[in-house]
């Protein structure tokens, strides 16, 4: 599948990320772009902290913000994360059957899902990032015991 809006994608999911840290959260965002349209059908960041939820990672925020859409319209879109989707996001991307997922990167976090999306016949395309890892490192050196309460550690 072509990445003819991964920049736009890329760049709204480190704007959610950033606005997740600006808010007091955790710094992860996401957005929902049909393949076809390059429209953005839905951006978030983790919420975890700022609604005291125990689900709204970055990617399932984001997944919330589109609303209801027919189940076949996942089927055309890619999913911008700014970090590696744990094993919750990447149950929710194989239930809607999302094809495709970009990834801002993988080095403070690296999920098991990634491989196990490929295994499902997701397309898991890897960017490196500076600033989603720039901005992952110093959340997690200013909060280490809120980032492992958010990966369950």
């Amino acid at each position: 599948m072509s990445g003819q809006w991964d920049l736009k994608g890329l760049q709204i999911a480190y704007e959610e990320a950033q606005k997740g840290y600006d808010e007091g959260g955790v710094p992860i965002g996401g957005c929902l772009i049909n393949n076809k349209t390059g429209e953005v059908l839905g951006r978030g960041h983790n919420m975890r902290f700022q609604k005291n939820s125990a689900t709204l990672h970055g990617e399932i925020s984001t997944l919330e913000n589109c609303g209801r859409l027919p189940g076949k319209v996942y089927k055309e879109c890619t999913l911008y994360t700014s970090l590696s989707p744990c094993d919750m996001c990447t149950g929710a991307i194989i239930m809607y059957g999302i094809p495709r997922v970009v990834i801002s990167e993988n080095e403070t976090f690296k999920s098991p899902g990634e491989e196990y999306l490929k295994t499902r016949g997701t397309e898991v395309v890897l960017e490196r990032d500076q600033r989603c890892i720039n901005l992952m490192q110093k959340f997690i050196k200013e909060r280490p015991q809120d980032w492992f309460e958010d990966i369950g550690e």
